[in-house]
């Protein structure tokens, strides 16, 4: 059987097709699956998806009619898919529910430190042989309050390094992680935590609940000089907002590798167009703000684990097996 893999990177396909081979062969495209190139599927049973595509109600139909069954998903979000119309369309579809979760936890770490000692903005000036230091004044993680609103795999790996840091840690969930009990973190209201703490990442899952986490309300009870980071969805904060509060000069810095309308833009290059999205142009025009494209994860480890396991769920859907992963199951 042949199996399509939309949104494939480059760095992506080798190490797909390495995982394939012997079980099925596949075919990658760099292209998003949305309405436009859903009809590229047409005659492909199985397909597999990044976190990028868009899998609403239209693509789906398009899929279905096209004879795809099931949607393998290279990611652990699922928000881009319309899954109670891939219920409906008796389409299996899984996701990958683990990977590395030091990859993102590293890569918070690295925008925050990057944020707050200016890294950008030197490298900028010593390229130009300008060596001042004018402006490029950070400050100690050393004794700071770190807060962790959601502390699963990954809050858990950014608190063990902020805990190497040697930072007092506050944490914000819906259950407590004895692990990050352990390091001495204390579990604390959302309000407080915002009060509170020097340094804010984010590491919940976007769903109805938690959209715009991080409102107006919530980033003016922050404090002026904070560091603020998100590497898990856009969605959980509201972006206009947060120039606002950017426009008035608060926060030391804010490093964010998501961005809510990202879709039709991260992934790909954009460099000879205009942008039509006025809130992230000026979003990237503050010097306290860095914006990368959700690269978080993009390690070599964690993608690996991340094929490794769509390899799987693959082959558990070939085989009649049914996994943690699957979302909506074979019907």
């Amino acid at each position: 059987m042949e199996i399509l893999a939309f949104g494939v990177q480059a760095d992506e396909k080798p190490l797909i097709e390495q995982a394939f081979r012997g079980h099925h062969e596949v075919r990658c495209l760099d292209v998003f699956l949305n309405q436009d190139t859903a009809p590229i599927a047409s005659g492909y049973e199985i397909i597999c998806t990044s976190v990028n595509c868009a899998l609403d109600n239209h693509v789906l139909q398009t899929l279905a009619v096209g004879g795809t069954q099931m949607i393998a998903q290279r990611s652990t979000g699922f928000n881009n898919i319309d899954l109670p119309v891939a219920e409906r369309l008796a389409m299996t579809v899984a996701r990958v529910s683990y990977y590395s979760p030091y990859s993102v936890a590293e890569f918070a770490w690295t925008l925050a430190m990057a944020v707050n000692r200016r890294i950008v903005r030197a490298s900028i000036r010593t390229r130009d042989f300008d060596f001042r230091l004018n402006g490029l004044m950070g400050r100690d993680m050393h004794g700071r309050t770190a807060g962790v609103l959601g502390t699963g795999k990954i809050g858990e790996a950014f608190a063990r390094i902020a805990h190497g840091f040697g930072m007092r840690l506050l944490g914000w969930d819906v259950a407590e992680n004895p692990a990050c009990v352990e390091l001495g973190m204390e579990y604390v209201s959302k309000e407080r935590l915002l009060a509170e703490s020097d340094l804010i990442t984010l590491h919940v899952p976007l769903m109805p609940a938690t959209q715009h986490l991080i409102d107006a309300d919530a980033l003016k009870t922050m404090k002026d000089d904070a560091i603020l980071v998100n590497s898990s969805r856009g969605g959980l904060i509201d972006t206009a907002a947060l120039v606002a509060e950017l426009r008035e000069g608060r926060f030391t810095g804010v490093g964010l590798d998501v961005y809510e309308a990202e879709a039709g833009l991260f992934f790909l290059d954009k460099s000879l167009q205009a942008i039509e999205d006025d809130t992230l142009a000026r979003l990237v025009t503050f010097p306290n703000v860095l914006v990368t494209s959700h690269q978080a994860y993009y390690t070599v480890d964690a993608v690996r684990q991340i094929i490794d396991a769509t390899v799987r769920n693959v082959l558990d859907y070939t085989e009649g097996r049914r996994s943690e992963n699957v979302l909506v199951p074979r019907s």
